[in-house]
């Protein structure tokens, strides 16, 4: 079992940027593959960025490729969602989730994933 907190959401303007931040904690961190999901009002929840439990690869919805960079830091047990350039089309609750994993795979199907966060606010104005 891994228990997972996001932080970091909050209110921004468009072209504005934000640091999402996961802590995990209840087993060994770096035995995880990370993803982060994102759900707007009245959408499916979807796939916003992975990464390997190595750190090594990562994966990216192309709505968000060239702006947004996954990271982690597995001696903090804590991964990352850096955001820049953002759009009123980001607003949504975002939520990172885990799963073990083998070192070079990623994993963008939130069914893969049995741990989740409760999910952080992301506000984009216009």
């Amino acid at each position: 079992q891994v228990q997972l907190v996001e932080s970091g959401g909050g209110l921004v303007q468009a072209g504005g940027s934000l640091r999402l931040s996961c802590i995990a904690s209840g087993r060994t961190f770096s035995n995880y593959a990370m993803g982060w999901f994102r759900q707007a009002p009245g959408k499916e929840r979807e796939f916003v960025a992975a990464i390997s439990f190595s750190g090594g690869r990562t994966s990216y919805a192309d709505s968000v490729k060239g702006r947004f960079t996954i990271s982690r830091d597995n001696a903090k047990n804590t991964v990352y969602l850096q955001m820049n350039s953002l759009k009123p089309e980001d607003t949504a609750v975002y939520y990172c989730a885990a799963r073990t994993g083998v070192s070079s795979s990623t994993y963008t199907l939130a069914g893969l994933y049995p741990y989740w966060g409760q999910g952080t606010q992301v506000t984009v104005s216009s």
